[in-house]
C-alpha cells in the first residue's frame, strides 16, 4: 500500500469552508480511481494559519497514475483553490506503508 501526502496552509477563518471543498475535489476524484483505498485529513495550527494534510491510500504507484497522471510528484491543484488563500505545496510525497494499526 502507498500513502500519498499533500499539504497546504490557509487562514484560520477559511478552514471550515475549505474542508467540504477538499472533499468535493481531491477526495471525490481519488475515490473514482481503481486502486484507491481511503484517505485521512489532518490539521494543525501553525504560525497563525491552519496546515491541512491530505493523505490518500492506494494499492500501488500505478493506481496513483489514474489520479495524478504521469507526473506522480506534482500536486494536483484545482482552479478554485486560490479562493481559500492556499499556500499549497506544489509537490506530494509517497510512502510505502509497511505496518500500522488503529483501534
Amino acid at each position: 500500500m502507498i500513502a500519498r501526502e499533500w499539504k497546504c496552509r490557509l487562514p484560520v477563518e477559511k478552514y471550515d469552508e475549505f474542508i467540504p471543498y477538499l472533499h468535493s475535489t481531491g477526495v471525490e476524484d481519488s475515490m473514482k480511481v481503481n486502486g484507491y483505498m481511503g484517505y485521512e485529513i489532518r490539521k494543525r495550527c501553525f504560525m497563525g494559519k491552519v496546515e491541512v494534510t491530505l493523505i490518500t491510500y492506494w494499492n500501488d504507484m500505478d493506481s496513483i497514475k489514474g489520479f495524478a497522471g504521469d507526473d506522480l510528484w506534482t500536486a494536483r491543484l484545482y482552479p478554485e483553490d486560490m479562493k481559500y488563500d492556499l499556500d499549497s505545496d506544489g509537490f506530494v510525497l509517497h510512502y510505502e506503508v509497511v505496518d500500522g494499526r488503529m483501534n
